[in-house]
This record gives C-alpha cells, sequence and structure tokens, in this order.
C-alpha cells in the first residue's frame, strides 16, 4: 500500500506504508497475546510465581507497598534506614538473601503511597497499576489524539493499552505511567489550563528528574503561567511531605540517593544492561566516570536545545509532548527501561501525525524499534545485548526535528 505525503516538498512523495490503522490493530491484538503467554510461562516456571529464585510480578510495587506498611506503623523516615527496611520486606515479602529493595523516593512519593498497605497487596497493586494505565492512555490519547486518526476511540485505546510501553512497567508494578500521564496532560492543558497543567507539573516532584526538562521548555514557549503554578504546586507539594514525613526523611533521601548513585547508577552493571541511556553504554564499554558523565551532558544539551527549539517554534501539542518525552529520556542519565512509558507518549504523536499527514521515509522503521525498545531493554539483563536505546531515542528525536521543520516550511 502507498500513500502520499500532502507536506512533503522534496519530491518524494510516496513511501511504503508497514503501518497502518489495520495494522497496528492486528499487532496490538498480537503483543497482547503474546504478553498473556509469557505470563503464563513464566507462572508455569516460578510454580504460580512462588519459586524464590525466580522474580514475581509487581516486584518494585512490594517496594512501595512496604513503605505504606513502614509509614502506617512507624516513623516515615526508618524507611530511609537500609536495616530497617530490609526487615520489613524480609517478613512481609520473605525476599531470597541477597535481593533487598531499597526506598529510593523522594518524601513526596511517600506522601502519595502512604494509603496502599490498607488495602491487601494484590488489591492495591491492581488498583495503582489500572489507574495508572488508564491515565496514561487516556492523557496519551488526549495529547496525541491518535484515536480521531484512526476514526475509532476504542481502537486507540487498544492500540495505547497494548503497547510495550505499558505492559514493562505495568509488569514491574512502577511509577512511569503515572509519571508520564501527568507529562501528557500538562502539555495537553497548557495552551487552555495553564494552572491544571502547572498542577499536574508540580505532581512529578514524585519523581523529580522526570520533570527536568519543563522549566527549559515553558520558559522558551513563553508559558509563564504554567512555569508560576508549577514552581508553586511542587513548592507547597515538597513542604506538605516534610510536615508529613519530617525533615529527617529529607535528609536521608538526599543520602540514600548518594549511595543509589555511587551503587546503581555508576557501578551497577545489571542498570547499565536495561538503561537506554549514554552514561549506560558508555559504562558498560568501561569508560571512566568523568568521561561518561561529560558525554551525557553533551546529548543531553542536544536534547534540552531541541525541545527548546519546537517548544518555541510550534504551538502543536502533538510535536511538544513527542519532543519533551524523548528529550527528557535523552537528558537523563539514571533511566530504566520501565521509564520508557514516556516514549509511548511520542510513539502515539509520531504514528498519529502519520495517519494524517503520510509517512516519510524512514519514520516507520524507527517508529518499529521505538515501539519494541521497552522488550528489549525489559530482556537484555539477561540476554546482555549491545545498549541500542540511545541510538533509538536520537533516531525518535531527528525524527520529531524533521516534522517540526515541515511544518515551519508550510507555515511560513
Amino acid at each position: 500500500m502507498y500513500v502520499s505525503r500532502p507536506d512533503d516538498r522534496s519530491g518524494e512523495n510516496r513511501v511504503h506504508s508497514l503501518i497502518t490503522p489495520q495494522r497496528v490493530v492486528v499487532y496490538s491484538v498480537a503483543m497482547l497475546v503474546l504478553y498473556a503467554g509469557f505470563l503464563a510461562t513464566w507462572a508455569w516456571a516460578s510454580n504460580g510465581f512462588s519459586t524464590g529464585n525466580f522474580t514475581k510480578p509487581g516486584i518494585d510495587f512490594s517496594v512501595f507497598w512496604s513503605a505504606s506498611y513502614a509509614m502506617l506503623h512507624g516513623p516515615a523516615w526508618q524507611v530511609y534506614d537500609y536495616t530497617y527496611f530490609d526487615r520489613i520486606e524480609a517478613t512481609l515479602f520473605h525476599f531470597p538473601p541477597g535481593n533487598f529493595l531499597p526506598w529510593l523516593y523522594p518524601p513526596t512519593f511517600l506522601v502519595l503511597i502512604k494509603p496502599l498497605a490498607l488495602v491487601p497487596l494484590v488489591v492495591a497493586y491492581f488498583l495503582f497499576v489500572g489507574i495508572s494505565a488508564l491515565l496514561f492512555v487516556f492523557a496519551t490519547l488526549s495529547v496525541s489524539r491518535l484515536a480521531s486518526s484512526m476514526g475509532s476511540s476504542r481502537l486507540g485505546w487498544l492500540i495505547v493499552a497494548a503497547c510495550p510501553c505499558v505492559f514493562v512497567p505495568a509488569v514491574f508494578g512502577q511509577n512511569s505511567l503515572l509519571t508520564a500521564a501527568l507529562a501528557a496532560l500538562a502539555v495537553r492543558w497548557i495552551a487552555r489550563h495553564p494552572a491544571r497543567a502547572g498542577l499536574c507539573i508540580g505532581l512529578l516532584a514524585i519523581k523529580p528528574q522526570m520533570a527536568l526538562l519543563f522549566p527549559f521548555v515553558l520558559i522558551a514557549a513563553r508559558a509563564w503561567r504554567t512555569f508560576g503554578a508549577a514552581a508553586l504546586s511542587a513548592s507547597l507539594f515538597g513542604a506538605l511531605s516534610v510536615l508529613i514525613c519530617g525533615t529527617r526523611s529529607l535528609q536521608l533521601f538526599l543520602v540514600s540517593s548518594r549511595l543509589a548513585r555511587d551503587l546503581t547508577l555508576e557501578h551497577g552493571r545489571h542498570y547499565w544492561l536495561s538503561s537506554p541511556t549514554t552514561f549506560a553504554v558508555l559504562r558498560e564499554g568501561g569508560v571512566p566516570l568523568a568521561p561518561a558523565y561529560a558525554a551525557e551532558a553533551c546529548v543531553a544539551l542536544i536534547a534540552v536545545v531541541a525541545a527548546c527549539h519546537i517548544w518555541k517554534s510550534t504551538r502543536d501539542a502533538r510535536l511538544r509532548g513527542a519532543t519533551l518525552a524523548v528529550a527528557t529520556l535523552l537528558a537523563n542519565p539514571y533511566v530504566w527501561h520501565y521509564e520508557l512509558a514516556w516514549l509511548g507518549i511520542a510513539i502515539a504523536c509520531l504514528m498519529a501525525i502519520g495517519f494524517e499527514k503520510g509517512w516519510r521515509r524512514g519514520e516507520q522503521g524507527v517508529l518499529v524499534l521505538a515501539w519494541l525498545l521497552p522488550v528489549y531493554e525489559f530482556f537484555n539483563r539477561l540476554a546482555g545485548l549491545p545498549q541500542i536505546g540511545p541510538v533509538v531515542l536520537l533516531l525518535m528525536l531527528l525524527l520529531i526535528l524533521r516534522r517540526a521543520r515541515i511544518v515551519e516550511e508550510v507555515t511560513s
């Protein structure tokens, strides 16, 4: 099948369509079947997820639930005491020796998850993941307008929900679906509801590194009302967390952050194999810390400049959302595979644009790689394959810049 590209002035007006609404539906259904098969095999091999040598679904959520339990039965600062928290996890979940999972999040996230242990673990897990996934799909469809591009709201929900970038964080019980949803809603609301957008950005204080790009792009877009609302909401949220959790929790969080940087970010090979970052590639290749950080800083600078350029030159929410998501992933040295939920925003935005305006050469292949990247990173701790994440993310950024340039040419 061939489609024309009405916004293409290069003389190439037709490319072969590997990605069509009908085919994407088939791919999505196939992925859902594969997910079910994978979980069934996992359950069978681990004797119903009861074998101690196997990681269980929701392993990261067990950390959230343990922290909630600890807060409900003692002072919040003890969550950051590794010895105390290790005993809590061992008592609640009987982790094998050496499988301690520390609490590495700021007090703001403690405030959010405090009620979780009021209900049983399984109920809390499905509520947390289910609500996060629903918010993510709603927010992604809202900013990308993918459903209208396909002509069906139900198919839009199917495509986004079946994306690997949803499956991976859902299996771990991670919070990246929630943070990505907040980012997408902020982009969607900046033009008409700046206070709502600022509130969403402020709530990203639960994971501050994922809000890294927002100050830059808001300044570039001269979105001063949103900037002010974001600063105010983040400050109030932070003050509330200190009031509830105490100043000692904040002090111990800073200490635990330094330990996490030393043990995981800088010297953890299990992290490097699962992290789609320039820093991880270089550290896995034996590059010393200083040059690795310098290279990551250069990539971060490129990402920030690209994002600011697009936010300044266009009001298209899809291009803004796509570049914000990709640039955020590129600019952070500490990004796990489940953080690629943010990449789903960019995939949906570019897919909607491609359905409406036709595909440019090379776009579809890069989108397929990006779509599969969370699965690649998910299994790479076992496979030990070369880390391709930064290459895929940089290619996605180039696609967005190219689309933005076409929009500028058409409107000029």
